[in-house]
Parts: structure tokens; sequence; C-alpha cells
């Protein structure tokens, strides 16, 4: 595609807009420290990683599967398809291009038709993710995600286990989550790339719905996890919270999230489990035939979690410098490495090696120079490359400064020069990945997991299905296919199989109490 003046606009009001979200992130968010790993530095280095393969990994990605389809995959899905790797796309890519561009490497203008074409894809997969709350991101809701139609919402809504202060059930979930949130702080190396939370959605006038999910637990593509997690089962496991006389006000693109009055243990009354990744139709429960039934899964991967997590601690204390730098810089890059898998190209070497273009400025990521130069760049904001006329004020703190350097209009006075991304050979410090990766359909090779997932797609997304949106419905609620959409989503629904189209909120509850 030829890089326009709209094409060329449309890039610059998505890198300004990407800019003025993450700022605000940034200066309210807290900091992000270890006393382990070199987080600033591998955060610097994933950032090159990122401009320099994500141009085309996305279009290798796109030759199978487009963004907008993608997009509408990922609200059946718990991987990592949420508001964080929506946001990081994009991000991390145009921090990269920041980098450079300060060290002389780059100027605002190269590379403009992939700028152009990462932003483009971006907007395509969250518009067609968010279509149901017609937002492109947390930060045009008033920092809400709300991204999951009604039907799904129903069926979480009704298959909710009461729990309450004390009992079994809700001392064996606050355990399990305290402990898989720690398990996934040290996978994802200090940082909070395997948990996302979304929502909230109204249950009633005191009680929200807040959708958790926690990815990359079992072993799969990350090779630090392999002979630790092996007796991990599931992928990713999503969590659905009932709080009761709490309000989410926020529920940032960091999938952050903050409440009044605080979220505290006692405000959960009510929990589900489930788990999805590239082959499954829909979220498929887990241990939700009952509430015993619950608990005993909550306490039984509590303690393999745990195991796992002791496991995992060994085997980082004697890691070297470098294959910290390795394992923190690949989290961060392939935060988006699942629009891989769903589309079925993923390759080892293109997700889980350092590109060579980005590897050679390791010896300058020392711990001095990543924390100072990723300050200046993501929180001071005074790079010079950022630094605009006197007369400019930035959003949220007025400085004359640009987060992220725009396109410069001139690029069309003169031929635009064709694409040349392409991923360059990777470097590793880290033990070679073993070819087994856990799914909900077994332990699998890769090939056989890109092969299944390039032939398959869920039910609900195929015709005439994949384009009833909770609009549709409204306007149609007697409809065949409506009444077919919402026996598809309630086949393994607790409460809801067979009961079809046209419940209300109410009613929902009503049959919960009646089961109780």
């Amino acid at each position: 595609m030829t890089l326009d003046y709209v094409r060329l606009l449309e890039a610059n009001n998505a890198i300004q807009t990407i800019g003025d979200d993450t700022y605000w992130l940034c200066v309210t968010r807290t900091v992000q420290e270890s006393k382990l790993f070199p987080v600033p530095s591998y955060m610097l280095l994933s950032y090159l990683c990122c401009y320099y393969r994500y141009p085309a990994l996305l279009r290798k990605i796109e030759a199978k599967m487009k963004a907008e389809e993608i997009g509408d995959r990922a609200r059946a899905m718990g991987g990592k398809f949420g508001n964080l790797p929506g946001w990081a796309l994009p991000t991390f890519f145009l921090l990269g291009r920041e980098t450079l561009i300060n060290m002389g490497l780059q100027t605002p203008a190269d590379d403009a038709e992939d700028v152009a074409y990462v932003m483009d894809f971006w907007r395509r997969f969250k518009l067609a993710q968010q279509r149901e709350d017609g937002h492109l991101n947390a930060r045009e809701f008033g920092q809400r995600v709300q991204l999951l139609p009604e039907r799904r919402i129903q069926r979480f809504h009704a298959d909710l286990h009461a729990c309450k202060n004390g009992d079994r059930l809700h001392k064996a979930a606050q355990t399990f989550l305290a402990t898989i949130s720690q398990y996934g702080f040290l996978v994802s190396c200090e940082s909070r790339c395997t948990l996302n939370n979304s929502g909230p959605y109204k249950l009633a006038d005191n009680r929200e719905l807040v959708i958790r999910d926690f990815t990359d637990l079992a072993q799969g593509d990350y090779p630090w996890l392999d002979g630790v997690a092996d007796a991990i089962p599931y992928p990713n496991l999503t969590v659905t919270m009932e709080a009761t006389d709490c309000h989410f006000y926020l529920m940032d693109d960091w999938g952050s999230f903050e409440s009044k009055p605080e979220f505290t243990a006692e405000k959960l009354t009510g929990v589900g489990l489930y788990t999805s990744d590239a082959l499954t139709e829909n979220y498929v429960p887990v241990g939700m035939e009952s509430p015993e039934k619950l608990a005993d899964t909550f306490e039984n991967l509590t303690d393999i979690f745990r195991a796992a997590t002791v496991e995992l601690w060994k085997n980082m204390a004697g890691w070297s410098r470098d294959q910290m730098m390795d394992a923190g810089a690949l989290v961060y890059f392939s935060l988006i490495k699942d629009f891989a898998h769903v589309a079925g190209v993923y390759d080892v070497d293109d997700w889980m090696k350092i590109d060579e273009r980005a590897d050679r400025f390791r010896p300058l990521l020392n711990d001095e120079f990543g924390r100072d130069f990723l300050g200046e760049l993501v929180g001071l904001v005074d790079l010079p490359s950022q630094q605009l006329h006197d007369y400019a004020m930035m959003m949220h703190n007025g400085r004359p400064a640009r987060y992220i350097s725009h396109i410069p209009h001139g690029v069309l006075n003169g031929d635009i020069p064709a694409s040349t991304a392409h991923v360059a050979p990777g470097v590793t410090h880290l033990t070679e990945k073993v070819d087994r990766y856990v799914t909900s359909a077994g332990a699998l090779s890769l090939g056989d997991y890109n092969a299944r997932a390039a032939a398959f797609r869920p039910a609900q997304m195929q015709q005439p299905y994949r384009f009833l949106c909770d609009s549709s419905v409204r306007g149609a609620p007697d409809s065949a296919d409506v009444a077919a959409l919402y026996a598809l989503e309630q086949e393994q629904s607790r409460l809801l199989k067979g009961r079809g189209a046209g419940l209300t909120r109410d009613q929902i509850e009503a049959l919960r109490e009646k089961k109780a």
C-alpha cells in the first residue's frame, strides 16, 4: 500500500494519541524496578528489537490473517491479546524509533512506509477488538475496557460461583491469585507482562465484574520454562471476579485498575475460572462444576505454581546479565507473539531471539545508561527529538515537547522508498527452546501447533456469525442466526445452556439465586 497524504495524517494521529496515552501512564503508574533484572536496559533493548522486526513480522502474520480478524478473535480468547499487548504493539515500536533518532541513526522521515503500516495494523486490530464499546483504547473510554459482547458477559455472570470472606472457595481463590501473580511476575522477568485486567461490567447497582487474564503459564514459547513449567496443564487462565460494594473507576491500557473504595479481599463475592488459546472455540471452563470442585482446582493449581516458582527462582539465580537481558527484552518484544500463533505462522527464531541489529547496542546498555536514558525518554521527555517550538504545549504537562516524533509531511514531496523491513539473524544467550508447546489440545510440536492453528476457525468466527454484534442482536432478536450464535456461546455454560437470546441481567441473577 502506497503512503499517501491520508495514510500519513492517520499515522501521525496514531503517533500523537499513543504518545499522549503513554506519557499519562508513565507518570501516574508505579516505576518498574527490580533488584535482580536490569529492567530499564532490557526494556530499551526490546524497543530496538521491536523497531527492527515488527514491520516484517506483522506483514508475515497478515499474509495469513488480517489484523481486523485477529482483533475479532481476541474477544473470545484470554491469551496475549488484551489491552496491554494492544498498547505495547505500536508504543514499543515507536520508542525504538525514537531511541534511534536520538542516537543520530535515524531521522523522523526514515522508514515512513513501515511506520505508517505498523500504525495502520494497530488501528485495525484495536478497532475490531473493541468494536462492542466503539473505542480505540482505554484512554478514549475514560480508562475503561468493555470489549466483550453481551452473550459472553451473560455467561461469565451466570456461572460465577458465590463466595464470601472466610469460606473455602474464597480462601482458595485468594491464595491462588496471589500465587499465580507471583509466578507470572517472575516468568516475565519481574514485569507485569503475563497479567492483564479488563472491564468492569455492571452486574448490579453495587456489584461489578472484572476479567483477569494470566498468560504464558505452561511450557511454551519461553525457553526458561522448559523443565520448569512441564507440570502446568494450562497455557493461559482467565479468572472472572465479582466485586461487591466497590466501583472500578480506572481500567487502563496497562491492565492496571483502581477502585473506590479499595478492592480488598472481602469484596470478592463471586469467582470463575477458564482457559483458552488459539485452538479453543471459546473460554473453556476449568473446575466450574461446583464450588467444591472449583476450590479443589484452585488449591491444586496453587501447589503446582508454587513448585514451579521455586524451580524458576533456582534457574534464574544462576543467570548471567546477558541471559537476564535477553529474557527480559524477549518478554517485552514478544508481547504480540500470540498474533503469530493464531495465524499459524509462529517461528522460534522470529520471537525468541534478539535481532542482531538491536544486539549491537548491548555494550551501551549498562545499568546507568538504561536508567537515565529511559527516564529521559518516557518520563522527563527532554531528549532532543522531543522538543518543539516555544509556543507548543504538551498534553498533561504544558511543556513545549512531543513524546514521539511525527513523520514529516514533507516526505510526500519525493518518492517514498519501498519497505526494506526484514528479520535479520537473531542472537540468544539462553538455552535453545525445546520443541514442546502445551496447548488446549495437549502438548504439541511447533509444527503441529502451527498447522492446527492455521486450519482452525472458531464457529463464532465463521459466517453468518462473525459480524453479529450486540447492535445486530438488538435489531433482530428473534433471528435464527442470533439464536444459533447464543447457543454456541452457551454450549459450555452451567446455567445458560439452551436458554438462547433475550435474557436480562435480572433474569440471570434470578437463575443464580435459584441454583444457589
